[in-house]
Parts: C-alpha cells; sequence; structure tokens
C-alpha cells in the first residue's frame, strides 16, 4: 500500500472501489470469500499482477508452505532416527582415528563429508566436542559417572545433538572426579 501511496485500508476500500468488509475478508485470509472483480479492483489498485495478489494473499499458499515446511521437518527427524547409531558413535570413532592415525581406517573419514555437510545443512549442530571439558549443563548433558552441578567442569564421552533450538540427544560426559 504505501509502494502506491496508500496510507490506510480505509483508502485502499475507496480507491479499489470496494467495501470494507472485502478489506477485512483479504486482511483475514478469507480470499475464497471475495468475488474475482474484487481481487481483480484490488490487484490493480495495489499495482500488483493478480497472480502475485494471489499468491501474497491467499491462506491456501500460506498453509500450503507450512505444510511444506511442517513435511521437511518430518523427513529431517526420520533421516536423524535411521542414522541415529552413527550420529551417536562417529564422533568416538574419529577421535580414535585421529589419536592414531595409522589405523586404516584414518581413509574412510573423507567419504562420510557428504553427510556431515548434509546435517550441516539441516541446522543439526553437535554438542560438545569427544575430550573436550565443558561446564555441565543438566539441559545438554548427561552424565554417565560421577556428580557435577550446574557449571562443573565435566568430559564428554559421547557428543550430542540439537536441531534448530530441539535438543535431539545429550552428549553423554563425565564428571571430573570420576576421570581421576
Amino acid at each position: 500500500m504505501q509502494a502506491v501511496g496508500i496510507s490506510n485500508f480505509k483508502q485502499l476500500s475507496e480507491q479499489a472501489g470496494v467495501s470494507r468488509k472485502q478489506i477485512l475478508r483479504l486482511r483475514q485470509g478469507k480470499m475464497k470469500q471475495m468475488r474475482l472483480e474484487v481481487v481483480i479492483s484490488l490487484a490493480d489498485v495495489l499495482s500488483v499482477s493478480l497472480s502475485d495478489f494471489i499468491g501474497l494473499f491467499s491462506s491456501e499458499t500460506v498453509s500450503q508452505k507450512a505444510d511444506e515446511a511442517s513435511l521437511r521437518e518430518q523427513f529431517q527427524r526420520e533421516a536423524l532416527h535411521i542414522i541415529e547409531p552413527w550420529l551417536l558413535q562417529w564422533p568416538t570413532a574419529l577421535s580414535a582415528i585421529a589419536q592414531n592415525p595409522d589405523l586404516p581406517a584414518q581413509r574412510v573419514i573423507k567419504l562420510l563429508n557428504p553427510l556431515e555437510k548434509l546435517l550441516q545443512s539441516w541446522g543439526v549442530e553437535r554438542i560438545g566436542q569427544v575430550g573436550e571439558q565443558i561446564p555441565y549443563n543438566p539441559n545438554q548433558h548427561q552424565l554417565l559417572s560421577g556428580t557435577a552441578q550446574p557449571g562443573d567442569k565435566v568430559q564428554v564421552r559421547y557428543v550430542g545433538y540439537q536441531h534448530g533450538n530441539k535438543l535431539l540427544y545429550r552428549a553423554q560426559v563425565e564428571a571430573m572426579d570420576s576421570l581421576q
């Protein structure tokens, strides 16, 4: 509306020659209840093509995008469930290989880079690194041995993962007092 110099919905209603009730329907995402001539008039006044106008205001388009996002997330979660054993054990295997580069498995690391990139593109993030000493956070860590209070140093045995802001797996950690 601002792009075509219309400052409020009353003015839009007047310039398009449509009732305020039609503007309200549009704002509520009820385009299906509007007559075609009203939609065309609004698109003309706003200097937008009819197809763009429908795409911008159709509740079906918004709903379709939400459904697609939901399906994508469901697919990702199912895939993550399938690769769960690899996801939990791979960082530990990498650590063992890094400590002994003569292991024949050294060549395997490069083969799995695409999987790492896939996880990264999905927004899957590791919680901790194997062997890393970090402050204990009971929301992200699971104690394997010893006791720890929030903020106490712990050592990561198995990394955890989060997908966006959702926790997938807690990092499995050991309290420093149990390592000595």
